[in-house]
């Protein structure tokens, strides 16, 4: 048995210790009243670095949330790999569908319940302590290291693209290993080579000058919450089309294997409707249920508002009304143009006697897909094949990791997905939690992944 085995064997039960401290750490990045909250986490993470044995370790200020960084760089022939991950987390509303304090943690039946768990505190938390293993057993590294740990990925990364565009010289490495992600299966392992982009907005319709009284003024114009809710149905077919005009004009069409390599993907209809608690699903004709969460773009309403939301009832007709939508991108659509597409249509199809006004919000990104025979990916292959015992399907993910494109346009460097929670650990809803058996085996992969790296890839290409 491998040194570095035995010594996360021996240190199993502290690591869980160590990881309830870092869940109880309330880091909601969206909250302004959290701010410290995520200065904190951030400065728990720079310590740990540090208890690990790397070196210049520092909290590093952007103009939001800090991130951290870290480096042992003494294998002078091998590649130098950065591991990404962070340490914010949403927020936990509705509170009231919690089993738990969600910054409470709780073990129970190989699993550990709090927000960040899986999303991302104890995937990140892994390769620290992987590293920590090899230095403390073998007093060395089988490559290069940096730690690129940020504190505002769950709003977009909105200040990364600065901050990493003016250090490019400290964050120069080979490849990048993104310790946030997933694997799809408890038992079956995963090569993640693609993530849609995000664009956000809020859309704010106003009809009359203020809020009146609806037996004096009902029936005599236009309810503005009934005017934004035909707007948003404007934008959709019944079947799940996006008919915004342009909205899929610079979609990427996928190649027959590339679609092939989706369709080999376990699909089970009747435990994925189950796992909804719907008997019947929707989207876009023409594309298979992974192919529409994975390679497709979207368009969905996450919040609307307007009018009296208080107990019981007040007769009111509303001036204003608003909505929050997101689109989910893939290659090669841009955020900005998919922004000014939805406006132009919204101006299009505005009803009579209201204005409507849509603002871009935080949370960017493009799309982002790495080549399936990058040598990183075919290094993850082959580790993950030998941890599982089986090879890894090939997916994509509908998920959003702004910092993926930022990295390869600032750094020339390519990020591969490696993490270990799974798809199931409700992430950023209530009862969020994470595999302890996941957890074991993330540690592991982490060491046998580097020394594969060190072994394999002298030189890895941008």
């Amino acid at each position: 048995m491998a040194a570095w085995k035995e010594y996360l064997a021996d240190n199993g039960s502290g690591y869980l210790d160590e990881l309830c401290d870092f869940l109880r750490i309330p880091s909601i990045s969206s909250l302004p009243e959290h701010a410290d909250d995520v200065r904190q986490a951030a400065n728990w993470v720079a310590e740990r670095l540090k208890v690990a044995g790397i070196e210049a370790v520092q909290v590093l200020p952007t103009d939001g949330h800090p991130v951290v960084y870290g480096q042992w760089l003494h294998a002078s022939a091998g590649p130098t790999v950065m591991i990404y991950g962070h340490f914010d987390t949403q927020p936990v509303d509705p509170i009231d569908l919690w089993s738990y304090p969600p910054f409470e943690p709780v073990i129970k039946d190989d699993r550990i319940y709090a927000r960040g768990a899986s999303d991302d505190k104890g995937n990140m938390l892994a390769p620290i302590l992987a590293v920590e293993a090899m230095l403390k057993t073998l007093g060395r590294l089988p490559v290069n290291v940096k730690f690129f740990f940020e504190g505002q990925e769950e709003i977009g990364s909105p200040d990364l693209p600065d901050f990493i565009s003016s250090q490019r010289e400290l964050l120069a490495c080979d490849l990048i290993l993104s310790a946030d992600g997933g694997q799809w299966e408890k038992d079956q392992p995963a090569l993640v080579i693609g993530r849609r982009g995000l664009c956000a907005l809020q859309l704010d319709l106003k009809s009359a000058a203020g809020d009146v009284h609806s037996g004096t003024y009902g029936g005599t114009f236009l309810n503005p919450i009934h005017a934004l809710s035909r707007l948003i149905d404007s934008m959709r077919s019944p079947d799940g089309q996006i008919v915004v005009d342009g909205f899929y004009d610079d979609v990427l069409a996928l190649s027959d294997a590339e679609r092939n390599q989706i369709s080999q993907v376990p699909y089970d209809e009747k435990a994925y409707m189950r796992g909804l608690g719907l008997n019947q699903l929707y989207g876009e004709p023409g594309f298979s249920t992974y192919e529409r969460a994975w390679i497709r773009p979207t368009l969905d309403v996450n919040g609307i508002w307007g009018g009296f939301q208080g107990e019981g009832i007040k007769t009111v007709i509303p001036s204003q009304a608003h909505a929050k939508i997101t689109c989910r991108l893939v290659p090669d659509q841009q955020p900005d143009k998919i922004i000014g597409l939805i406006t132009a249509h919204v101006e299009k199809h505005l009803p009579a006697e209201t204005s409507a006004v849509v603002r871009k919000l935080a949370g960017t990104a493009d799309p982002y897909v790495i080549p399936f025979d990058h040598p990183g990916n075919q290094a993850a292959r082959a580790t993950l094949k030998e941890l599982y015992g089986k090879e890894p399907d090939v997916t994509r993910m509908g998920g959003t990791i702004p910092v993926s494109g930022i990295f390869l346009e600032f750094l020339n460097a390519h990020m591969v997905n490696f993490a270990f929670g799974l798809n199931d650990e409700n992430i950023h809803a209530p009862d969020e939690f994470y595999r302890i058996s996941s957890f074991k085996r993330s540690l592991e992969a982490y060491c046998m992944m580097l020394e594969r790296l060190g072994d394999e890839l002298v030189e890895l290409p941008g």
